[in-house]
């Protein structure tokens, strides 16, 4: 059984910073990638940043240049380091990962997280 728990979130002002963390546990032979998803009220559940295991990042358009996402493969845990802060910011933010369990078959499964509410007040 594999679990993603995040922790981090919460209120902020405007141009403020908040860092989510995401760790990993359970039965783990190999993560790869690891990211962070968002979903705001009404909305579909976007892609916020990913990074792959050979440490390679993604970043939606919007959080370019003000979010940056890393990873600590020893602990088994994926943040996202969010600056400059905008109330369009705020959702539920979701850890995802993409990881192997069982060695001997490979496969790769997708998890996700609880998610932890981010709220930017203007």
């Amino acid at each position: 059984q594999v679990q993603l728990v995040e922790s981090g979130g919460g209120l902020v002002q405007a141009g403020g910073s908040l860092r989510l963390s995401c760790a990993a546990s359970g039965s783990i032979f190999m993560i790869n990638d690891m990211g962070w998803y968002r979903q705001a009220p009404g909305k579909q559940r976007e892609l916020v940043a990913v990074i792959t295991n050979t440490g390679r990042t993604n970043y939606a358009d919007s959080v370019k240049g003000r979010f940056t996402v890393s990873r600590d493969n020893a602990k088994k845990t994926v943040y996202l380091q969010m600056n400059s802060l905008k109330p369009e910011d705020t959702a539920v933010y979701y850890c995802n990962a993409n990881l192997i369990s069982n060695p001997v078959t490979m496969r790769v499964l997708n998890y996700w997280g609880q998610g932890t509410p981010v709220t930017v007040s203007s």
